[in-house]
């Protein structure tokens, strides 16, 4: 196994109390392999990402247990000079927002350079061909003119293939797309999504692709973990997820993505808002929202039921939700 995430525990010690964003989460992805972790904003996809890099902002963030075995080794375990040798070279990560995150001051291809700089010990001019080639890599048109531009000059399509270019430099074994899609319109997130996918395939990486979006992931992922309040709530290969799932937060999510055969009607929305993490309901976190919910769900923490070989779901009710 590539990746394996075991029993994560990630907490913020803020002024007002502690949040604790992610509560226990087990997934894995091997080489070759895309995950997809989905959940609404809150739910502790993006913290779970930021504490399998190394880049969480500790404080006011703390690990407070389990461990993630990357290629056979507890990252939590290394020294941070060996954690940093790890990113970039064998893992790297695609954020959200590619403006914020490239440097508005150097060009592209300084900063698609500098990869290849630190790690390789090339020369500017050899770094800079390497810039080129990966820019045409990402289907950048005029590579070689646009190298010396600024993130600014770039839409917001060709920036985000930038940060894929930037996160692909080293060839990692594993890439992290945290909502690589978000303000871009739909056919240039077709498109991205495309790109990551073929890219994929060539390197043999594997991917773990963090969205909301039910919609972007249903050609690409292998298999999906929807987390709710920090927790996994269901894992599943991708077809039987979309075919039937298996936990009420998972249906409402599906229910609430546009339909064209529904023009004209509402759109579904699920009931309420997300938990403060500061104070979590007892039992299964997801309760308040629940149209299933009964007298044991507000008192007891649903363990991972197994649905089948492949497929568990927190829900004490699972059976009537996968039939309804």
């Amino acid at each position: 196994m590539l990746l394996e995430v075991r029993d994560l525990h990630v907490e913020f010690r803020m002024r007002d109390g502690i949040a604790k964003a992610v509560n226990g989460v087990n997934y894995a992805v091997d080489e070759g392999e895309t995950l997809a972790v989905l959940g609404e904003s809150g739910s502790g996809k993006s913290v779970t990402a930021q504490a399998i890099m190394g880049i969480l902002d500790m404080p006011p963030g703390k690990i407070t247990g389990g461990e993630i075995v990357f290629q056979g080794r507890d990252l939590l375990k290394l020294k941070e000079d060996e954690r940093r040798k790890v990113r970039g070279r064998e893992m790297a990560m695609i954020f959200q927002d590619a403006l914020s995150s490239l440097n508005p001051v150097l060009s592209v291809g300084d900063q698609l350079g500098e990869m290849f700089i630190v790690h390789k010990g090339m020369s500017r001019k050899d770094a800079k061909a390497k810039a080129v080639e990966l820019m045409d890599r990402v289907r950048i048109p005029a590579a070689k003119e646009r190298v010396g531009q600024y993130p600014h000059q770039f839409s917001g399509g060709m920036r985000q293939r930038i940060m894929i270019a930037m996160a692909l430099a080293l060839e990692p074994s594993l890439i992290i797309a945290d909502e690589p899609t978000t303000a871009l319109d739909v056919t240039v997130q077709a498109q991205v999504m495309e790109l990551l996918a073929e890219l994929q395939r060539e390197l043999g990486m594997g991917l773990i692709l963090i969205t909301h979006d039910l919609g972007v992931v249903a050609d690409v992922a292998d298999k999906i973990a929807v987390m709710y309040a920090g927790k996994i709530v269901e894992t599943a290969p991708v077809h039987p997820v979309y075919k039937a799932p298996a936990h009420p937060y998972t249906k409402g999510l599906l229910e609430s993505i546009p339909r064209l055969d529904q023009k004209g009607q509402e759109l579904y929305a699920i009931k309420g808002l997300p938990p403060n993490l500061m104070n979590i309901p007892p039992g299964c976190p997801f309760n308040p929202r629940c149209p299933l919910a009964r007298d044991v769900c507000r008192t007891d923490v649903p363990p991972l039921y197994e649905v089948s070989e492949e497929r568990g779901t927190a829900c004490h009710f699972w059976q009537e939700a996968l039939n309804g």
